[in-house]
């Protein structure tokens, strides 16, 4: 159920937004994290207190602990800290709690000392308005460290097509589409996976339904290379889309995984 974020402007006293559903599972976040992980670990490293904020964890602190444990990797003195509107959530993930790893009460207002250099928010915002958007990523960008990232994004149950928009306090930088070979015939699939501020958007006119049908058009012409694997043929489709004008920020190293890259104002809302 979609809920109106009646608290984007805050009460004092209270956390910034709505309890949402909460559902989650394991490994479910693992291709956002790989992206954290990999062309956005820079950020991790400069940064001089390596705070990462989960925002909206869920029922389960599950993906918040193994983003914890995905990051050590990068920093190995990195903070985590992860944070749910239910008071039942929060006393329940604090029992997880560990050196580097705590959990608290609160929402878009990210209530942690310092400033983070990450915020990972995944399946939250999908289940609020498309008008509170704007306010919400405004609100969690105000909190971001110099150089630090915001993430929102959606995923499917269990991690196979994901879409996240990426942030800095300037400005929102792209829109990084990552889907498992084998579980789509099409890559305009994702469409239901998108995150809010383009999910009603998939609609004639507007610019991201013109790059999920470029993507079709070059993932269908890439047919041929289908008898070399999958890898093969999404990176064709990369290689046609960047060849046709579509800014694509990354390259064949992040394509063979099924995933890619676009700058922001290629696909924003029209």
């Amino acid at each position: 159920m979609v809920q109106k974020a009646e608290r984007v402007r805050g009460r004092q006293g209270r956390p910034v937004g709505n309890v949402t559903r909460g559902t989650t599972n394991p490994n479910r976040m693992r291709r956002l994290d790989r992206w954290l992980t990999g062309p956005q670990a820079r950020r991790l490293r400069a940064a001089k207190h390596p705070l990462v904020v989960d925002l909206g964890y869920g029922a389960s602190p599950t993906t918040a602990v193994e983003l914890f444990e995905r990051l050590q990797a990068v920093r190995p003195n990195v903070r985590v800290c992860g944070i749910e509107i239910e008071p039942a959530r929060v006393h329940a993930a604090s029992r997880l709690a560990r050196p580097g790893l705590s959990f608290h009460l609160g929402g878009f207002e990210v209530p942690v000392p310092g400033d983070p250099v990450l915020v990972r928010a995944f399946n939250v915002l999908r289940q609020y308005e498309e008008t509170d958007v704007p306010a919400i990523w405004d609100l969690v960008r105000s909190r971001l460290s110099p150089g630090g990232l915001f993430v929102d994004g959606t995923c499917d149950e269990i991690g196979r097509r994901v879409t996240w928009v990426a942030m800095d306090p300037e400005r929102i930088l792209s829109l990084s589409i990552s889907m498992r070979f084998g579980s789509f015939e099409l890559p305009s699939e994702i469409a239901e996976r998108l995150p809010k501020a383009l999910i009603h958007r998939n609609v004639p006119g507007e610019r991201i339904y013109s790059f999920l049908q470029a993507m079709d058009r070059a993932w269908l012409e890439a047919a041929p290379l289908a008898s070399f694997g999958n890898r093969q043929r999404w990176s064709a489709m990369c290689r046609s889309l960047l060849d046709g004008g579509w800014p694509l920020l990354d390259g064949p190293s992040r394509w063979r995984l099924g995933e890619l890259t676009v700058d922001w104002e290629s696909v924003a809302p029209g």
